[in-house]
């Protein structure tokens, strides 16, 4: 039975092998079935894409981008494609797994896809998507749930009271300019708290 930081060594190094360029010992590409490995790496357009893995506690994320047409984010089975794509993942990371320590790695999928799209113009998308894994046989505490404040009260009144405290009697300074500070010319900085309000004199 491997030991939880056997379990996680393993997982490294099959992430460590997975690299865009990466050769098996016959000096053969190591495929893990991206949208980056089709087609001739000179003559064709390359669809940039790639995944890394986290673990949370007894539980392995997979996290996979890809770069996009806007008509695909449209399409019916756009959803379905990156299951699919994430599990073809999570196979090959089982398949180097076994290869690379000689034991089987068991990993379950748990809860849904979580995908963002974003983009930066009309033609330039990516998604951004992860899912969760239980992993099996590793002997870690589950996160459950999000951190709760523990900072003690005294000391949290203490920074709620400011950083700088009250203002010293003999401090004849002006006070900062408020809003956005605009030079008028001869020496003169006008200031507006926001755009409808009218240029007040410092």
């Amino acid at each position: 039975m491997a030991t939880t930081l056997e379990i996680v060594r393993g997982i490294s190094q099959v992430m460590a092998n997975s690299h865009d360029g990466a050769l098996d010992d016959k000096g053969e590409p190591i495929k893990v079935g991206l949208k980056r490995e089709e087609g001739d790496p000179i003559t064709d357009s390359r669809v940039m894409d790639g995944f890394k893995v986290s673990l949370y506690g007894d539980q392995l994320c997979i996290h996979y981008h890809t770069e996009l047409k806007l008509e695909d984010v449209h399409d019916k089975d756009f959803e379905s494609d990156l299951e699919k794509m994430i599990g073809d993942i999570a196979k090959f990371i089982k398949k180097e797994y076994k290869k690379t320590t000689g034991s089987a790695l068991s990993i379950k999928k748990v809860g849904d896809l979580d995908a963002i799209v974003q983009n930066t113009s009309r033609v330039r998308t990516w998604v951004q998507a992860k899912q969760y894994f239980d992993i099996g046989g590793i002997d870690a505490d589950p996160v459950k749930g999000e951190s709760k404040d523990s900072v003690d009260e005294k000391f949290k009144s203490f920074l709620e009271q400011g950083g700088w405290g009250k203002k010293a009697k003999n401090d004849k300074r002006k006070e900062p300019t408020q809003g956005q500070p605009i030079y008028q010319g001869k020496g003169k900085v006008k200031a507006r708290k926001d755009i409808n309000s009218p240029l007040k004199a410092e």
